[in-house]
């Protein structure tokens, strides 16, 4: 049986306004997720979201906070960790996989839609960051979901084969595959994979995004949290490998005729992956840029997350 917290460990203060409750649910692959629910006040039936993200992070972060937020304007929402991460089961620790990440959120939906509370008819998905590439994946495969949005959205398929702006050439490509293959080598002789330095320690010197990532998940004040990943922890060394030749969004445009919502900052690193997908996705669909805002902070700063936003795309379309 896993065993959950059950004290209060968010880095967002507490709603008075929803009824929370810590749940469990197992994908097609046999893994049993973690999950914070967050309901409105009544009976229902509501409409439900399935919120993960950003990548690395882990439910009590920002897609926590998205979901009690969203719960309070009347929508059943469940934040989840994705497998191998945080609370939710699956081994080795912090790996991370374009088919099983997106098959969490299918699972996210089969949990939510048995429940009485839920009117399965009327459920959506909000992927965040590295999770908004998963979410529209999971979106394009799934029929069951209805309406999908992405806010600060990164396609971790694109970004791990070609690189940042995709400046990686085919020389630097087989390099990395090389390296990734000698890297494999040594973890089978060690029989358990090997982990890079723990993320975002910073030295000086990082791109400026690379210092905003850290601005939100090394500071008490914003973002740190143990469990995850990005602010305690690193990822396997051999986590590209399946991203490498499994791109995300193939499928974007078979979310259509259900429509997508894709959020993004103007001053954000990562605008291109919105901007890209977006022209690469059918009607119905929106490109809502965020003015001055960078791509972290729409992971928690309450002044530039567009709630309103959200709330009028899932309340129309689910």
């Amino acid at each position: 049986m896993m065993e959950l917290t059950q004290d209060w460990d968010k880095t967002f203060p507490k709603s008075d306004k929803v009824d929370h409750s810590k749940v469990t649910f197992t994908n097609r692959y046999g893994i049993t997720l973690a999950g914070d629910l967050y309901a409105p006040k009544g009976d229902g039936p509501f409409a439900a979201i399935a919120i993960s993200g950003p990548f690395g992070a882990v439910k009590e972060q920002s897609s926590g906070f998205h979901a009690q937020t969203l719960a309070e304007r009347g929508f059943v929402t469940l934040a989840f960790d994705p497998s191998f991460t945080g609370e939710s089961g699956g081994s080795p620790r912090n790996v991370a996989s374009p088919d099983i990440n997106t098959e969490d959120f299918s699972a996210a939906v089969d949990y939510l839609g048995l429940l009485a509370s839920v009117d399965r008819e009327r459920i959506g998905i909000l992927g965040i960051c590295g999770f908004g590439g998963m979410g529209l994946n999971a979106a394009a495969v799934d029929k069951r979901v209805k309406a999908v949005a992405v806010t600060t959205m990164y396609d971790i398929s694109r970004m791990m084969a070609k690189g940042y702006f995709d400046s990686n050439t085919p020389e630097q490509r087989a390099e990395t595959l090389e390296a990734l293959g000698q890297q494999r080598w040594v973890d089978a002789e060690n029989g358990a994979p090997a982990y890079g330095p723990v993320s975002l320690e910073l030295q000086g010197g990082e791109p400026q995004f690379v210092v905003e990532y850290a601005g939100y998940y090394k500071s008490e004040e914003r973002g740190f949290h143990p469990r995850s990943v990005n602010s305690n922890a690193s990822w396997t060394l051999t986590t590209p490998l399946s991203f490498m030749n499994m791109p995300l969004l193939t499928y974007i445009d078979e979310i259509s005729p259900r429509p997508s919502l894709f959020v993004h900052g103007d001053k954000a690193h990562s605008l291109y992956f919105s901007e890209t997908a977006y022209a690469a996705a059918a009607e119905p669909k929106e490109l809502f840029i965020v003015e001055d805002a960078n791509h972290t902070d729409l992971y928690d700063q309450v002044d530039k997350i567009p709630f309103d936003k959200f709330t009028s795309f899932f309340t129309e379309n689910l």
